[in-house]
């Protein structure tokens, strides 16, 4: 994790925000395992607005650290202040489509 070195009004405005989140409606069944799950959009419905009402963003991205690509996941707030959480991806990744799946996954764990 890294951050800004205050996060006094971040954590203030999320702590709003949180207060007036819902939970992400399970829109989606797992074939395989037979279990609902609330998929990425059901996830960021969940948390886009009362994010902005409270000054807050979040920006999902790759970058590459150290041998490996990392989705990285930052909250930002109006202040300037953030915070940034780094999920580690396979590196056997091989086609673009198993790229995106794997953003996907990851982009969805790292809004949760």
């Amino acid at each position: 994790m890294n951050q800004t070195e205050n996060i006094n009004d971040l954590v203030a405005a999320l702590s709003k925000a949180q207060g007036q989140m819902r939970p992400a409606i399970y829109n989606k069944v797992n074939p395989h395992f037979k279990n609902r799950y609330a998929d990425l959009s059901a996830c960021l419905d969940a948390c886009r607005e009362p994010l902005a009402q409270n000054g807050l963003s979040v920006l999902q991205y790759v970058e590459k650290q150290e041998n490996n690509y990392c989705l990285v996941t930052m909250l930002a707030h109006c202040s300037g202040q953030w915070i940034k959480s780094y999920l580690p991806m396979r590196s056997e990744i091989k086609t673009c489509q198993a790229l995106g799946s794997e953003m996907t996954y990851l982009k969805r764990y790292g809004i949760s």
